[in-house]
């Protein structure tokens, strides 16, 4: 029987082989016999009942030139795939959302990571609120008056947007700026404030949850001057091992993961302190963590799937 792996992603023209993942993990499905169907959101249509979507059959080749070659385009039913990856990039929006919904119809007869149920009912951020005690000082608000106190306790504070992905529109403040933060409002809504943590300069720590089980780590170190540790934002990746405490938070948190139907995520530590980000709708890293380590954790994806 044919076994077929879908995979909802970005555009092919934009993949950073140096960091992405999906790919990664395509080319170990690939070795283990699977076809690979590639399609866009916007390609993804409910007909009468079923899920189709316009998919790009493709070959992963061992080539940093030119990593895939296109067979062919085929009009593909989704219930006939074996395995579906949702892996398009951030933001949550509206599109990504209504995705989500149309997976949802075939997701009792396809195994599909993340579950899309579990992707729009887990918040990046949000679902962080579960485990303050392992996080920094933080608010979610569009008060101004709560977030004009936040900052005269804590100073230095950072802001970020609850749909924010890449490190975008991060913002340090180290004083309280009410005509900055009202445009933030404006343009996001509640935002996501926590006390600034210095140690970030030394880097943070992804870690990679599988099945909830911590598998692997890397630390991310931002580029001088920088306060953002994607590496989409030239932060460079380097191993790092897990103190006690981000073991113990980390397991906790893969628990209740595992608890609300997701597979595979990434968190993010500094100084000790979970940073907020859980990251569930297309976690990356584990290409960076092969290189530094010769590991591949896309044999630990599929072997435990």
């Amino acid at each position: 029987m044919t076994k077929i792996l879908a995979i909802q992603g970005s555009d092919l023209k934009r993949v950073n082989l140096k960091t992405d993942t999906t790919i990664l993990l395509a080319a170990e499905a690939q070795k283990r016999g699977y076809k690979i169907f590639y399609f866009e959101p916007e390609n993804l249509s409910f007909l009468n009942g079923k899920v189709v979507a316009l998919c790009k059959h493709i070959k992963i080749l061992n080539s940093k030139k030119k990593f895939y070659s296109l067979l062919k385009t085929i009009n593909f039913n989704l219930e006939k795939s074996k395995v579906i990856l949702i892996r398009n990039d951030p933001p949550f929006d509206n599109r990504y959302l209504y995705t989500t919904f149309l997976l949802s119809h075939i997701s009792k007869k396809v195994k599909i990571i993340n579950n899309p149920s579990a992707v729009r009912n887990v918040s990046e951020k949000l679902f962080s609120i579960n485990f303050m005690r392992y996080m920094p000082p933080t608010l979610i608000s569009e008060n101004l008056n709560e977030i004009r106190n936040f900052f005269k306790r804590y100073k230095a504070v950072v802001a970020k947007p609850i749909n924010g992905f890449s490190g975008n529109n991060v913002i340090l403040f180290k004083t309280f700026n009410a005509n900055k933060i009202k445009k933030l409002i404006k343009n996001h809504n509640h935002l996501f404030f926590q006390k600034f943590l210095p140690g970030v300069s030394k880097g943070d720590k992804r870690v990679f949850i599988i099945k909830g089980k911590v598998v692997g780590a890397i630390s991310r170190v931002p580029k001088k001057g920088s306060i953002l540790s994607n590496m989409s934002k030239g932060a460079k990746a380097n191993l790092t091992k897990l103190t006690s405490k981000e073991v113990n938070a980390s397991k906790a948190i893969g628990k209740l993961l595992v608890k609300n139907n997701i597979y595979f995520a990434g968190i993010d530590f500094v100084q000790e302190k979970l940073i907020g980000d859980i990251n569930i709708t297309s976690p990356t890293g584990l290409t960076a963590y092969k290189d530094l380590s010769g590991i591949n954790l896309a044999k630990s994806f599929w072997n435990n799937i």
